[in-house]
């Protein structure tokens, strides 16, 4: 982003229209996304916009960077060492569990009562 809005000022000096430093500061803070807010206000209350420079700007918000990145990092590889258990479950309804306890009950019955029919 540095790279492209250094060249942008680049063209535009070339152009006779000349930004004061102050200026490039707050139009970098101006167009960082919503996530770096935070950061931007931190920036704005804690440092003097008036007075300072571009590349502490830029190494400032470059080691923010860095910090989150490893952050992310860090939480991604806790993410893999953590040890997934996981079950298997069934699912059964109450009455397929009773009906396979009285399949065995009626059938010992039925073979009973055929025994019964033979030799009585």
């Amino acid at each position: 982003m540095f790279v492209r809005f250094t060249n942008i000022i680049n063209s535009l000096q070339s152009l006779n229209k000349c930004y004061t430093n102050s200026e490039m500061v707050r139009k970098i803070l101006r167009c960082l996304p919503k996530s770096w807010m935070p950061k931007v206000t931190a920036i704005e209350e804690a440092k003097d916009l008036n007075t300072l420079p571009l590349e502490e700007l830029l190494g400032s918000l470059m080691m923010h960077e860095m910090t989150i990145k490893n952050h992310e990092d860090d939480e991604e590889q806790d993410k893999k060492n953590k040890k997934v258990i996981a079950f298997k479950s069934s699912t059964t309804d109450s009455s397929e569990e009773e009906g396979d306890d009285e399949m065995p009950l009626i059938i010992r019955r039925f073979k009973k009562y055929l025994a019964k029919k033979k030799f009585g």
